[in-house]
């Protein structure tokens, strides 16, 4: 296993510049902006253009390991289970495709249409730093989406119509699917259901289609605020080898209310996190996400995503030490 730098939104020469600067071997880019025909109404990545990022970060030293999601919009029909639907999953097919030719082997995407939820981002926590918090009671009478209500049985089914459809496409062009949770792991905001939320529900989405294929980006943080046991989770998907890339995070609460906190000081014990990552054999990269912002850092977090990367390689280079 193996740190990587990601949350990469703009993939710059001072990003590529910083990734070595880490330590990093492997980056994750987060939706790139691509050349392409979308602007045409073609919603998908097309392959020169992912073969000029894939070769652009490889010119630099480094790998790129996965790109994590799509733009929301090239697959919202799919997730809602609307009309036009089949044409998005010939879209996110070729994408599929595409990547395959390009050689970039993971993609990682949720789906969940509501999309990622906070109530605040001014949460004070450690010296003043400012972190993300969620309190349920603030949004529980959210005003329904221009979608109605969206009901769990209708959300697996149009998980089901989409996975069995896609998985034979990712198997054929050698890219692995890495299925990330819904973050709030609640049962619905503004009336969509949000499916992914528990070790159950990951268990139920890789059973739909059994394949080396359908895995996980295994976002600890909202496994943690799952309010499941982590260590245990990471045991059971990671000794499926469902465990594709990890997202090594920390937060301190439960569903309906938490806050998220440096890397070190959550209700983790990240120590015993990767000497489990380490005990069942997974060989993928470790990612720092969402970090606090820090005093004097740059928008995007230099600082903070510094100090999470000594301390993910840290945690790293000591459990791969040991026999």
């Amino acid at each position: 296993m193996r740190y990587a730098l990601g949350s990469i939104y703009n993939l710059t020469d001072d990003v590529l510049v910083f990734a070595k600067q880490l330590g990093a071997k492997d980056v994750i880019v987060h939706s790139p902006v691509l050349p392409g025909p979308s602007t045409l109404g073609v919603n998908c990545y097309e392959f020169r253009p992912l073969l000029m990022l894939r070769t652009r970060v490889e010119s630099a030293g480094l790998k790129i390991e996965a790109i994590e999601n799509i733009p929301r919009e090239w697959y919202y029909k799919i997730m809602l289970g609307l009309p036009g639907r089949d044409e998005q999953i010939e879209n996110f097919c070729k994408t599929l495709r595409n990547m395959g030719k390009a050689g970039i082997p993971i993609l990682g995407y949720n789906f969940c249409p509501g999309g990622v939820w906070r109530t605040s981002d001014y949460t004070l926590w450690r010296g003043g730093a400012r972190v993300t918090s969620f309190d349920y009671e603030l949004v529980k009478n959210a005003p329904l989406t221009e979608y109605g209500i969206v009901t769990e049985e209708k959300m697996w089914e149009n998980f089901a119509y989409f996975i069995e459809r896609v998985m034979p496409v990712a198997e054929e062009a050698n890219v692995k699917m890495a299925l990330h949770p819904d973050d709030p792991p609640v049962p619905s905001v503004a009336g969509i259901s949000r499916i992914m939320r528990s070790v159950e529900a990951f268990k139920r989405a890789m059973e739909i289609f059994p394949s080396e294929y359908n895995g996980i980006e295994f976002c600890q943080g909202t496994f943690s605020e799952m309010g499941c046991n982590v260590i245990e989770a990471i045991e059971y998907f990671g000794s499926r080898k469902k465990i594709f890339y990890v997202h090594f995070r920390n937060v301190i609460g439960n569903p309906y209310k938490f806050h998220e906190t440096f890397v070190d000081d959550g209700q983790t014990d990240m120590l015993e996190a990767m000497l489990t990552y380490k005990r069942v054999g997974f060989e993928g990269c470790i990612i720092d996400d969402h970090v606090p912002v820090g005093i004097d850092d740059s928008p995007w977090g230099h600082r903070m995503r510094a100090y999470a990367a000594g301390y993910i390689q840290a945690l790293i280079k000591a459990v791969n030490s040991l026999s």
